[in-house]
């Protein structure tokens, strides 16, 4: 069982970049699985924690629906944004600069958590994180990510998206919390299919922006109580 984790913060990254690195860690890590069970060897198997930021993207994950995106391809082109349909679940979302992304690239029998638990933690990271800027998130039944304003009708929004992609107990993809995002890229979409909530962001809560690298060092800190991981 190995729970230290290989942390790398990539900065700004294209989106397919991002997506094919972690697709390398992720095929390293199922294949070190199944030469274990093949072999009836224990090699330790490695995790990752990705930080990046990426260029105006939208992706939409296997369940989505393209009809969520409201605008045409050429409209998205003048807006400098590109458009991905990608092996996560969920529906469709947007990502740009000022948006913190994590890719925890784990395999979960290290920390002996099953995939819902795994889920349950990542919220339980972002909803301390949040805690610490004086801001109260939870959890919306029947829909998944961290929300403000939870059972208030027309007030609920969400500021932290989730999308994994698990095979074997090891995942991928992951989270995307809303530091100091353009907020008017989401107002062309209907973000994770859902027509009648919002999305925020920290600075659109606190009224200023907020040092991303700070928001980074707390999540670090937030994985390493909620997941008991070490980070190398």
């Amino acid at each position: 069982m190995n729970k230290k984790v290989k942390y790398n913060n990539i900065g700004l990254i294209e989106y397919k970049k991002a997506w094919d690195y972690q697709e390398g860690f992720f095929n390293d890590i199922l294949a070190t699985k199944d030469h274990n069970r093949q072999e009836k060897t224990n090699i330790p198997t490695s995790n990752y924690l990705l930080f990046c930021e990426h260029p105006h993207v939208y992706t939409i994950g296997k369940s989505g629906n393209r009809d969520n995106l409201l605008i045409s391809n050429d409209f998205l082109a003048s807006k400098g944004a590109s458009l991905f349909k990608i092996n996560r679940g969920g529906d469709i979302t947007y990502h740009g600069p000022g948006q913190l992304v994590g890719y925890p690239i784990l395999d979960l029998e290290n920390f002996k958590v099953s995939i819902k638990d795994y889920i349950y933690n990542l919220e339980t990271v972002i909803i301390n994180v949040l805690q610490q800027y004086n801001i109260t998130a939870s959890r919306m039944y029947g829909a998944t990510g961290v929300w403000l304003d939870v059972g208030k009708p027309k007030k609920e929004r969400k500021i932290c998206a989730f999308g994994i992609r698990a095979s074997h107990l090891v995942t991928m993809h992951g989270f995307a919390l809303n530091v100091n995002t353009n907020l008017d890229y989401f107002g062309y979409i209907i973000p994770c299919g859902l027509v009648d909530k919002g999305v925020t962001s920290l600075q659109n809560e606190l009224g200023r922006p907020i040092d991303i690298n700070e928001v980074k060092l707390l999540i670090k800190k937030e994985f390493k109580i909620v997941f008991g991981m070490e980070f190398i």
